[in-house]
């Protein structure tokens, strides 16, 4: 059996900004990567029922952020990320997936997007009592946006 691969945020990362047409004023901020790679974790968890990338997920005061991925790209501040590095060819199921994410995902704002990662439960739980603008670096659970987002659509997947 072939074993699945498991990739690094960033190489996720760029795949996402490759996708957007710059030419057309299509870009990608900081804050809207960040939720997609969070999305594209939660997907591949449900979907595929593995890890996307190593790195892990942290619950950040305005939502989820992989910290390798922050640190490549926070120079870029707000404004429209470029890729950084080369671009890895995934496999085909994880290419599914990543797509999927950008048609659910791709154009929803990233405040939006912000918005919709602090109702589920998993940041919540990472979050605990901290108010909403404390600063955290708390670890958001693999295994628990596995189990929410398969309570959320486990029944649409099966029919």
């Amino acid at each position: 059996m072939e074993q699945s691969m498991i990739y690094k945020a960033l190489d996720v990362a760029n795949w996402f900004i490759d996708q957007f047409d710059k030419e057309s004023g299509d870009v990608v901020t900081h804050l809207k990567l960040q939720k997609l790679l969070y999305y594209s974790e939660c997907w591949s968890q449900l979907l595929l029922d593995r890890e996307l990338f190593f790195e892990n997920i942290e619950a950040w005061a305005h939502g989820p952020v992989v910290r390798e991925v922050f640190n490549e790209f926070k120079s870029a501040g707000w404004e429209p990320l470029n890729i950084s590095g080369k671009l890895v060819d995934f496999d085909e199921e994880v290419v599914d997936v990543l797509e999927q994410v950008l048609e659910a995902y791709g154009n929803v704002s990233a405040k939006t997007l912000e918005q919709m990662t602090h109702i589920d439960q998993p940041w919540k739980e990472a979050r605990g009592s901290l108010s909403p603008e404390a600063r955290c670096s708390n670890i958001i659970s693999k295994e628990k946006m596995r189990k929410y987002f398969m309570k959320k659509y486990g029944d649409q997947l099966n029919g």
